[in-house]
């Protein structure tokens, strides 16, 4: 999982920006959002402009070097922080799998090429470099992969290379780092399919929808979720299926269907094709949904253990002890990002409308 995230000069963040998923306090109601010691169901509120899309945008970007999983075109353009001096944006993580800690940081330039790099594996250093300076030190790599030909020249990624050129056990922290990087997912929860990790393609997003018992179960979610209406596939003309609302004259749903209930189709698709996704970022993820299903969403989300889940939102209905609590809630301002817990002076506790105190300025950072 992943327990400690900094990033420098990357977009609107000129200054550091950290977050500590490990910052766990001594609650004792709605256990399900921590997992392993480490948070795992959080929601980041805050001014428009402040960053919320960014800050998902900064925790993928490992995604787009040591993967080749999708990354939607456009989403890292203006790539620096044009206030800063420095020329790069830095970017450092820390991963814990157990009783095993890895730690890996690296820069990037404005054309994304990385000019640093460095992994630590339970404090021990594996390899550092640093192009700017000409500095270089990989005698740690040889305890990884003793075989390993470490003529590094025109490689874009020491440790991408290291891990695929390396026989190593599916119990190595670097396995483990690797997948769970490899099952990332970054998504918008609005009409486009707009991505980051997870998959190489998403070919199945409109037809997925065409096995009779998915069909069955969106129809049951959107009913839940307060639309009426039942839904078909046919053909049209050119013999290509689409999906249809079922009324007397059949309506085609991706042309017909609320912003809404499109949204509720991208949550679906996800959730049904994306199970094991190990880290799970959706930017605005309620912004067409009624309080009540945003709700409903978020208590879905904290049904799945394994994930770590970020949502950003405006919706401070959400921000209530019987959903989550006040160390999962934080606000992201352009300086620092905060948890409600430590943005405040007050001992709050489980009796406490957080959404009220909220509101008055109580957590104003």
């Amino acid at each position: 999982m992943l327990k400690l995230f900094k990033v420098t000069g990357f977009k609107n963040f000129r200054d550091t920006l950290t977050i500590d998923f490990s910052d766990v306090h001594d609650y004792k109601f709605n256990t399900d959002c921590v997992s392993n010691g480490l948070l795992s169901k959080t929601i980041v509120y805050g001014r428009n402009s402040v960053g919320k899309t960014n800050l998902g945008l900064a925790i993928f970007d490992i995604v787009s070097h040591l993967t080749e999983k999708n990354v939607t075109p456009d989403l890292y353009d203006y790539y620096l922080n044009v206030e800063s001096e420095r020329r790069t944006a830095s970017f450092f993580y820390v991963f814990q799998f157990g009783q095993d800690t890895i730690k890996y940081g690296y820069d990037k330039d404005e054309k994304r090429r990385l000019i640093s790099e460095s992994l630590w594996i339970n404090d021990v250093l594996i390899f550092s470099y640093d192009t700017r300076e000409n500095k270089s030190d990989f005698s740690g790599v040889k305890e990884v992969s003793p075989t390993l030909n470490q003529d590094f020249e025109g490689i874009e990624s020491v440790l991408k290379y290291m891990v695929n050129n390396t026989a190593l056990s599916n119990t190595h922290p670097l396995k483990k780092m690797m997948k769970y990087v490899s099952t990332m997912l970054w998504f918008r929860n609005l009409e486009e399919n707009r991505y980051i990790g997870y998959k190489n393609k998403s070919t199945d997003y409109f037809d997925f929808i065409f096995e009779e018992t998915v069909l069955q179960e969106f129809q049951d979610f959107l009913h839940q979720s307060g639309v009426e209406e039942n839904l078909i596939v046919k053909a049209d003309a050119d013999g290509v299926k689409r999906l249809y609302f079922d009324t007397k004259t059949p309506l085609p749903f991706l042309k017909t269907a609320s912003s809404g209930t499109k949204a509720l189709y991208t949550f679906f698709y996800w959730y049904k094709t994306a199970s094991d996704v190990s880290f799970l970022f959706m930017d605005e993820f309620d912004a067409y949904y009624h309080y009540e299903l945003a709700e409903s969403i978020v208590q879905l989300l904290e049904k799945m253990p394994d994930t770590q889940v970020m949502l950003t939102s405006h919706n401070t209905n959400l921000l209530s002890n019987r959903i989550m609590r006040p160390d999962c809630y934080f606000i992201l301002t352009k300086e620092k990002i905060t948890a409600l817990v430590n943005a405040t002076d007050r001992e709050l506790r489980e009796g406490h409308n957080l959404e009220k105190l909220y509101m008055s300025g109580e957590f104003d950072v």
